[in-house]
């Protein structure tokens, strides 16, 4: 059950509107570190998740009503949002849309409230470059998106960015950032039981033309051609509705590859499950402007977890498998399946143990914020 709210103890709510309430960066890293911190109360505001978690020590959960992606009941979402800040009275808010900056900026202006932006996109790139919105729309959205970040800006207390090639991308936070990256929070008890008599690969995550889901595709069959024990599970959330349906044509005649999700969300711990089944985790982004300073949040996924990794040969991202001896660096584009079956039969990996790939390196930077931002409740 979920404890009430302690009288005395100081208020942060994290507030979302797409994100769900069980969010892997909103509530299992953010959510969970300042609840963990014993001097806060954390409330967290997002799209509903199949249930709530369950066992949180000081986390209110307050998930909005459903409502289609596109859709009118989205609109009023921030406002939906709003009255619930309203009554809880944080004393932090912290926020990781565009669509709640005029939102957090009301809530200062009137109550004093301290608010952080958690920069999870660079709107203005995936506006331009991938193909959520019409052509012809884009650089004007784009436009409109960029402009709140920048008017807002000036009121926020603090930012907090969940890449490092934002602090180049972006400049609108003035210097008033700290980049907590989405390093990977193990669960308890988690262990890895690869299977033996199969080889299984894993695609996990947004299944989008962006994150490579059809490269993916393409490659497990060209495995599978050589392979005959090759099997590939799609796990995580397609919000396009076309990109889903052609995901499903493409794979529909062929029974090795298992598709989880597609069209509803899947909890953070099925993800976890199927990286302790898996024998490769696959990760590839088309080349674009809006991924090329990013890193995968999966690729630290797979390494927290031990996971050997097929890895489209970039150098950011293998320069942070190369020192566990972790991938095998392929193009993904254009493979050399035979090639790549032999790394794979005669390479041992993780001879290094993983470092610098788990939250709670970050964790520290985030309650040293909030403890600067609430100085009477630091230690």
């Amino acid at each position: 059950m979920e404890s009430k709210p302690v009288v005395g103890k100081k208020r942060i709510l994290l507030a979302s509107v797409l994100k769900p309430i069980d969010d892997t960066r909103m509530f299992e890293k953010l959510g969970k570190s300042l609840s963990d911190a014993g001097i806060y109360d954390v409330f967290i505001v997002g799209f509903p998740a199949k249930k709530n978690p369950t066992n949180t020590t000081n986390i209110h959960f307050l998930p909005l009503q459903h409502f289609k992606r596109l859709s009118f009941r989205r609109l009023w979402a921030p406002l939906t949002v709003l009255k619930k800040i309203l009554k809880v009275k944080p004393d932090v808010l912290i926020v990781n849309t565009h669509e709640l900056l005029l939102v957090a900026t009301i809530n200062r202006i009137l109550f004093g409230t301290m608010i952080v932006y958690d920069i999870q996109e660079n709107y203005w790139r995936n506006i331009l470059y991938t193909d959520a919105f019409p052509k012809p729309l884009r650089p004007a959205f784009a436009f409109w998106v960029r402009s709140k970040e920048v008017i807002t800006s000036p009121l926020f207390h603090w930012n907090l960015l969940a890449e490092k090639g934002y602090e180049k991308e972006m400049s609108f936070f003035g210097g008033k950032a700290t980049t907590l990256e989405n390093k990977v929070s193990i669960p308890r008890g988690f262990f890895r039981n690869p299977s033996k008599t199969q080889f299984r690969l894993l695609f996990s995550g947004t299944l989008a033309e962006a994150t490579g889901v059809f490269e993916s595709i393409e490659l497990a069959k060209k495995l599978k051609a050589l392979e005959p024990t090759v099997q590939l599970l799609l796990i995580g959330y397609c919000a396009k509705g076309i990109t889903l349906e052609r995901i499903r044509k493409e794979i529909e005649s062929f029974p090795f590859i298992t598709l989880v999700g597609g069209d509803v969300l899947v909890p953070h711990a099925e993800i976890f499950q199927a990286i302790s089944t898996c024998n490769f985790g696959l990760i590839y982004y088309p080349p674009s402007p809006h991924t090329e300073n990013s890193i995968p949040t999966k690729l630290y996924e797979y390494l927290g977890c031990r996971l050997p990794i097929l890895l489209h040969d970039y150098e950011p991202w293998s320069s942070v498998t190369a020192p566990f001896n972790a991938s095998i660096n392929l193009n993904f584009a254009n493979p050399n399946v035979e090639a790549i079956l032999d790394q794979i039969r005669t390479t041992t990996f993780y001879e290094t143990a993983p470092s610098n790939v788990t939250w709670e390196s970050e964790e520290q930077k985030l309650l040293e914020i909030i403890g600067r931002l609430l100085p009477t409740q630091t230690k």
